[in-house]
């Protein structure tokens, strides 16, 4: 028997309809529901297979929730391209009953990180709904997997733009055919991909423009904190800090009366220390004023962490 959400799915794609409703992960802001044309679904499934050149019969392993585009997007390349796709629980240790071979695979990076073990029996693996961070892209250098960091969302179909994570000296997102990038007067991602929307897109991604076709991400404009008039990005300085600190964190900024906002790091759990290591690689103004710990860190349905959600925790 397919589960229920895998069946509501079906019988909406094979409906008369045009289009289908997806809800979007709510990382950002409230999960809404949005209208995607399946033609732009099978636009981007077609875009994906070229890319990584799946032909039909190409073995999949589904490890996502279904309940979003990342997970329906794995089901619709699967029909479209002529996939056989396998299908697992959505747990943070997809890996750890399988034994056979996959051709291509989509984890989010708290699966990948669990998985290190036994990736290997999996040849390409694309990454997206989070960053991954500095230690785990430490640990896969050695691993035969080709593993590939994503750019995307749900307006998009999923990923847009592709980046290697190992066996590569790249360090950008490359657009992927048919998507054209700019950037707004906020150095904000401007978005043109007609095969897989039919509007412009502008998001609140600060990106740094390596060509016309490359772009490096730098942080959401959301997270920008204004410190003392210094402009600070909270995922560029995470990413310094990452090596030094094998607990879950963030930095944000919260209200001060001298310096408007004041950068602060947040931990999840307690009862350790805080290495000055973490602040070697800073400069003046990214290091933070304080720590703060939670116990857990407020998160999305897909495990993204709410960052605002879990600042109110310490300020309670």
């Amino acid at each position: 028997m397919l589960p229920i959400p895998m069946k509501s799915f079906l019988q909406d794609w094979f409906a008369e309809s045009s289009t289908i409703s997806i809800k979007t992960s709510g990382s950002t802001g409230k999960p809404k529901w949005i209208e995607l044309q399946k033609e732009h679904m099978l636009n981007s499934a077609k875009i994906t297979g070229d890319f990584f050149e799946l032909a039909t019969r190409t073995t999949a392993l589904l490890c996502l929730p279904i309940d979003y585009i990342a997970g329906k997007m794995m089901l619709v390349r699967s029909m479209s391209l002529g996939w056989h796709l396998d299908v697992v629980s959505p747990n943070s240790k997809p890996l750890a009953d399988l034994n056979r071979e996959y051709d291509f695979s989509a984890m989010i990076p708290l699966q990948l990180q669990n998985s290190l073990d036994k990736v290997r029996i999996i040849k390409k693996l694309i990454v997206g709904g989070g960053a991954v961070d500095h230690k785990l892209e430490s640990e896969i250098q050695s691993i035969s997997t080709s593993i590939y960091a994503t750019y995307g969302m749900t307006e998009t179909c999923t990923h847009v733009a592709i980046k290697k994570l190992n066996h590569s000296k790249k360090h950008g997102f490359m657009a992927l055919e048919g998507v054209k990038i700019s950037k707004d007067n906020r150095d904000c991602l401007m978005l043109d991909a007609p095969n897989v929307s039919s509007e412009q897109i502008i998001t609140n991604d600060v990106i740094e423009m390596v060509s016309e076709n490359e772009f490096h991400w730098k942080g959401r404009y959301d997270n920008v904190v204004n410190s003392g008039g210094i402009k600070l990005h909270p995922e560029e300085i995470e990413k310094k800090m990452a090596p030094y600190l094998e607990r879950r964190f963030f930095v944000a900024g919260v209200k001060d009366q001298t310096l408007g906002e004041k950068l602060v790091l947040v931990v999840e759990g307690g009862g350790f220390v805080i290495s000055e290591a973490i602040y070697q690689g800073l400069i003046k103004y990214e290091t933070p004023k304080s720590i703060f710990f939670v116990d857990e860190f407020e998160e999305t349905e897909t495990l993204k962490i709410q960052r605002e959600k879990t600042l109110l925790k310490i300020n309670a």
